[in-house]
């Protein structure tokens, strides 16, 4: 279940919340899953995983070798699920804050999620980098954002700020990495736990 609402100035979420970055490939498999999974309304949003406490598990896709691994693992569980075969984008991992700005601005005009599910299927299906603009603007595109209205959110401080405030949000309750979903009261880290997010937010 999802919660879609317009947030002007993105107030924090009051009520149990999906964390994720457009570039985290483990959260595009939450994204792909979350919608069915979760027992009532949840709210998406957009947070930059740099950021976050964790952001060094991101030196697994930086070094040769763990690289291979966890790319191997998240083709896997791609398959597994029936999702569209994988491809990585050139280079991977990318910068994704303008890609995050741009989700931020879907969420303030409440298309979080078609955006942001049009994005992550750019990235990891189409194997298209969201560092590159026209690629934002495609996912924009797909869910009714002008191209002209995108790039000019792009570019505001309002926007930028309001990324940094979500993401200083999800510090404070303790998210350390993406995926995640605050249930209120705890936090769920990674795909693999978002059952028991569910299990909890059912209970």
């Amino acid at each position: 279940m999802v919660l879609e609402v317009s947030h002007h100035g993105t107030a924090p979420p009051s009520g149990p919340a999906f964390y994720f970055d457009l570039a985290s490939p483990d959260a595009y498999l939450a994204a792909e899953r979350v919608l069915q999974l979760m027992p009532v309304a949840t709210e998406w949003v957009p947070v930059l995983a740099s950021a976050l406490p964790a952001a060094e598990s991101w030196d697994a896709f930086r070094c040769a070798e763990e690289r291979s691994i966890a790319l191997a693992r998240i083709e896997r569980v791609a398959a597994q699920r029936g999702l569209q075969a994988l491809r990585w984008p050139d280079p991977f991992p990318f910068d994704s804050t303008m890609a995050m700005r741009a989700a931020t601005y879907a969420r303030q005009i409440g298309r979080t999620v078609a955006f942001s599910l049009a994005a992550f299927r750019q990235a990891f299906a189409g194997g298209r980098s969201l560092a590159v603009t026209d690629n934002v603007l495609i996912a924009g595109s797909a869910c009714e954002m002008h191209p002209t209205a995108l790039l000019k959110a792009l570019q505001t401080k309002g926007v930028a700020r309001a990324l940094d405030a979500a993401t200083a949000e999800a510090v404070g309750r303790g998210v350390r990495d993406v995926p995640a979903v605050w249930t209120g009261d705890r936090v769920f880290h990674g795909d693999a736990d978002l059952d028991r997010a569910a299990k909890a937010l059912a209970a």
